[in-house]
């Protein structure tokens, strides 16, 4: 399988949300994450992520889906690029207060290396998360 199949089925499956139990075929043992992002400031490893992605998803469980916007594949640095857009309304238990049922689109984008064997052994997220979290009633 190429780098680049790979790289989508880890991001269908991140984005699932089936937390690192779905994605860690798609990853090298011990790929790591970074994100200028608040939530996600102390995560260091896509596990982490992963299951952090998983917990945010049963928050806004709801008809939670996202939009690819475009991918492609940059073959001399072995780099999947992923442009979508989250669509969640805040409908469940957990998150920083009660239930919102306000609704969020929020751009992000994943930045994934893949590693010689055709895997991911890093992810970048880049995400506004202070105007995600202000749309979904989480902070001010």
């Amino acid at each position: 399988m190429s780098a680049f199949n790979n790289a989508k089925k880890f991001f269908e499956a991140c984005e699932a949300p089936s937390g690192w139990a779905g994605c860690r075929d798609y990853c090298e043992k011990g790929a790591t994450f970074t994100a200028q992002s608040e939530p996600l400031a102390e995560v260091s490893t896509i596990q982490a992520y992963a299951d952090w992605m998983h917990g945010f998803g049963t928050v806004t469980a709801k008809g939670a889906t996202y939009t690819l916007n475009a991918s492609a594949y940059d073959e001399e640095n072995r780099t999947a690029i992923f442009f979508a857009t989250y669509h969640a309304t805040h409908v469940g238990e957990g998150g920083p207060v009660p239930p919102t049922n306000k609704s969020v689109d929020s751009h992000y984008v994943y930045a994934l290396k893949m590693s010689d064997n055709d895997k991911v052994e890093s992810m970048t997220k880049i995400w506004n998360a202070p105007w995600a979290m202000r749309a979904l009633g989480w902070i001010d």
